[in-house]
C-alpha cells in the first residue's frame, strides 16, 4: 500500500466500509467521511478520531486528502466525489482499497461466494485465535466475542471478498475460499458468464484454493491443480448441524492450509461464533421461538427452512420475509415461491430497494402467489397480524438483509 496520510470515506457507515475505515485509522492514517444517516458504526468511528459527516456536500471533502475511498452505491455523479475529482485526489471503489490494503500482508485470506461469507470469516479467525496466531481481519458482521476488524501482525489477512460488483478479483491471495457460487448478482456484473469468469480469476489469483463439493464451485474449479475440494461430512461437523456445520468445516480447513494443528482447529471450530442476524435467537418460550436471519436469496430460504425444522421438528414454522432488490426478486421469484411455501405460514414485507425503486414485481405479489399475507411495514399491527390465531408452539423466523429487524421488538 502507498504511503497515505489522508483518506477521505464516501458511504462510511457501511458494513463494508466502516471496519475498512477502522483498519486504516488504526494504521495511523487520518480517516474522514460521510453518510446520509448516522449509525454505531460510523459513531464508533468518530469516538476513535474520525472526522465524521452525516450528509454529502462537498465542503466534507479534505483539499489535503491523499484518497477517496466510495462505495459502490456512490454514483460518479456525487457531490464528494465530482469535488475530489476537480481536486485532483485519487479515488478507489471499495473493494479496490481493499485490496491494495489486503496486499500490504504476507498472506491474504479471501472468502467469497454466494453465501455464508461473514460466517466463514468469522469461524477462520475464531479458529487462527485460539490456535494462536494473530491474524488482521474484516468481517462484514457483528460477531458475539470479536470485533469487526483487526490489524493484526502483519502476516495473515482474512478478509470477505464481495462478488457483486467484481472486486474479489483484485485481490492476490494466499488462499481464496468459496464454499459456493450461484448466478446471484449476475445482474451487476454483466451477466452469469461474467460472474463465472470472475469466480475463476479469483482461483488464478491464488496459490490455493479450497471449495466446497456439489455447491456450484466443481466445474468451476475442477481443473485447478492448487484447489482443494471439501466434501461435507455426513452427520454434521464438530457437534454442529446444516449449514452451520459446513460453514465450520470449510473453515477449519482453511486454518490447517493456514498451518494450524488440525485436531485443535476442530476443536476450536466447535465453538461457532455467533454472527449478527444469522440464525440468531431472539426469543424463546414454551410457546413461540422467534428467530432472526440474513436469508434473502431462494438458496438461503431453503437452508433457513431445513435448519429450523431440524431444530424445532414440533413447531409451526411462520416465516416473515422481506425481499432484497427488486432484481433479485424479478430474477428468483419463481423460486422464493417454492422455498418460502415450505413453511406452514408466510408473512412478506415490502421490498429493501437497495439502490433501485421498483420492478416488474413486488412484494403483495409475492404474498399472493404465497398464499402468504402482505404485511405493509414493521408496525406493532404488523407483528399482531404475525402472531393472529398462531399455533402453538411455534417459530416465527425474521428473514432478510434489510431492514426487516424492526419488527423484532415488537415479536
Amino acid at each position: 500500500m502507498t504511503m497515505l496520510t489522508k483518506i477521505h470515506f464516501i458511504g462510511i457507515g457501511g458494513a463494508g466500509m466502516a471496519p475498512l475505515a477502522s483498519l486504516a485509522l488504526n494504521r495511523g492514517i487520518q480517516i474522514s467521511g460521510s453518510d446520509l444517516e448516522s449509525n454505531e458504526k460510523s459513531r464508533q468511528l468518530a469516538a476513535a478520531g474520525a472526522e465524521i459527516f452525516t450528509g454529502h456536500a462537498a465542503e466534507n471533502v479534505p483539499s489535503d486528502a491523499d484518497l477517496i475511498v466510495y462505495s459502490s452505491a456512490v454514483g460518479a455523479d456525487n457531490c464528494e466525489r465530482r469535488r475530489g475529482a476537480a481536486l485532483g485526489i485519487r479515488q478507489l471503489r471499495r473493494g479496490e482499497f481493499l485490496a491494495e490494503f489486503a496486499a500490504s500482508y504476507r498472506r491474504c485470506v479471501a472468502v467469497t461466494g454466494s453465501h455464508g461469507k461473514s460466517s466463514i470469516t468469522a469461524a477462520l479467525v475464531t479458529i487462527l485465535r485460539r490456535c494462536g496466531m494473530e491474524p488482521g481481519f474484516m468481517i462484514g458482521a457483528a460477531v458475539k466475542g470479536l470485533p469487526a476488524c483487526a490489524v493484526g501482525d502483519g502476516d495473515i489477512f482474512v478478509t470477505e471478498a464481495d462478488e457483486s460488483d467484481g472486486t474479489h478479483t483484485l485481490l492476490k491471495n494466499f488462499l481464496a475460499v468459496v464454499p459456493n457460487v450461484e448466478d446471484d448478482h449476475s445482474w451487476s456484473v454483466g451477466g452469469t458468464a461474467a460472474l463465472m469468469a470472475n469466480f475463476r480469476q479469483v482461483a488464478a489469483n491464488s496459490d490455493h484454493v479450497i471449495y466446497c463439493s456439489g455447491t456450484g464451485c466443481d466445474e468451476l474449479f475442477a481443473g485447478y491443480p492448487h484447489a482443494q475440494k471439501i466434501t461435507p461430512a455426513t452427520g454434521g461437523f464438530a457437534g454442529l448441524t446444516g449449514f452451520q456445520a459446513v460453514n465450520a468445516e470449510i473453515a477449519a480447513a482453511a486454518a490447517v492450509k493456514l498451518g494450524c494443528d488440525r485436531q485443535q482447529a476442530v476443536a476450536a471450530a466447535a465453538d461457532y461464533p455467533q454472527v449478527a442476524r444469522r440464525m440468531n435467537l431472539i426469543r424463546q418460550d414454551e410457546n413461540i421461538v422467534v428467530i432472526e436471519d440474513y436469508a434473502h436469496h431462494p438458496t438461503e430460504v431453503r437452508c433457513a427452512v431445513q435448519f429450523l425444522r431440524t431444530k424445532y421438528p414440533a413447531h409451526h414454522l411462520s416465516l416473515v420475509f422481506q425481499p432484497h432488490r427488486y432484481a433479485r426478486l424479478e430474477k428468483y421469484f419463481e423460486a422464493f415461491v417454492t422455498e418460502l411455501t415450505a413453511a406452514d405460514s408466510c408473512f412478506i414485507l415490502p421490498v429493501f430497494a437497495a439502490w433501485s425503486e421498483s420492478g416488474t414485481v413486488d412484494a403483495p405479489m409475492l404474498a399472493k402467489r404465497c398464499g402468504g399475507v402482505f404485511l405493509p411495514d414493521c408496525s406493532m399491527q404488523s407483528a399482531d397480524r404475525v402472531k393472529q390465531d398462531l399455533p402453538r408452539p411455534a417459530v416465527i423466523a425474521v428473514l432478510g438483509a434489510g431492514d426487516c429487524n424492526g419488527i423484532l421488538p415488537l415479536l
